[in-house]
């Protein structure tokens, strides 16, 4: 919806959900996105934000800008999703600046790549998701609501468990972002023949971290490495920024499956 409603947020659209109840102030007519109005042949499953400007209360005619918001059972959500935003945008802007400050000449980074955070959500009251770079890919847990990490010490180490196993991150600061948590799953990026190729490992990495399949004691470990061993060789090792991150024997070879090898 483009011009916005006067009666929730001053017009502020994103932040009310698809699943959002609205009522017309006129007549109190409410508009349930689950049933749509067959009267303008709208279908179900329709979000008040996607109607056609057109649109109108079907008892009273008064225009869209009259409804107000009667209920939103996603709200949560829409919350969640514009903090986590806001706090990605600041991890990617802290490594952009390193990237152009000080990686960008550097003979290992991969040029074909650039900052990006992918698949991140909330875990347990914490963001979670990979960061990608030209000369690393790390999984990051950021604080939760409340908490303060500025004090970690860099360098420290923390097994983190989740369905697929334990995993080694490294504690670690910087001015924009404060305290963060970050575990290896490449570097360098040499492999990857573009942007779109580490999205996608990025992605899988989100899933397979949370498959209990993946679990070290199972062998279903072997059988993801093999599959994927011939898609892209073990990278080295460097010794670089933000990228030299050892982690728990096997664990990143499993959720990466196999791509980043065995420690």
């Amino acid at each position: 919806m483009n011009g916005g409603f006067e009666g929730s947020f001053l017009g502020a659209t994103d932040k009310i959900s698809p699943l959002a109840i609205m009522e017309c102030k006129i007549c109190w007519t409410p508009y349930h996105p689950a049933e749509g109005d067959d009267f303008r042949q709208v279908d179900p499953g329709t979000a008040f934000s996607d109607l056609p400007e057109d649109w109108s209360c079907p008892n009273c005619s008064a225009p869209k800008s009259q409804f107000m918001v009667l209920e939103d059972p996603g709200a949560q959500s829409v919350a969640e999703a514009a903090k986590l935003d806001e706090l990605t945008a600041r991890l990617v802007a802290e490594f952009r600046e390193i990237w152009h400050a000080k990686m960008r000449d550097v003979p290992m980074v991969n040029k074909l790549l650039s900052v990006e955070a992918v698949g991140f959500r909330m875990i347990d009251g914490r963001p979670l998701g990979v960061l990608i770079s030209p000369w690393f890919m790390n999984l990051v847990q950021l604080p939760g609501e409340g908490e303060d990490w500025s004090g970690l010490t860099a360098g420290a180490k923390e097994l983190i468990a989740f369905p697929s196993g334990e995993y080694e991150f490294i504690h670690n600061t910087r001015d924009m972002i404060g305290g963060y948590k970050a575990c290896s799953l490449f570097s360098p990026m040499g492999d990857f023949s573009s942007q779109m190729q580490a999205q996608e490992v990025a992605r899988a990495v989100m899933v397979a971290l949370f498959d209990e399949g993946n679990r070290a004691e199972t062998d279903r470990a072997a059988d993801i490495r093999a599959a994927r061993e011939t898609e892209l060789a073990p990278p080295a090792e460097a010794e670089d920024t933000d990228s030299a991150l050892s982690d728990a024997p096997t664990r990143r070879a499993v959720i990466s499956a196999g791509m980043a090898g065995s420690d």
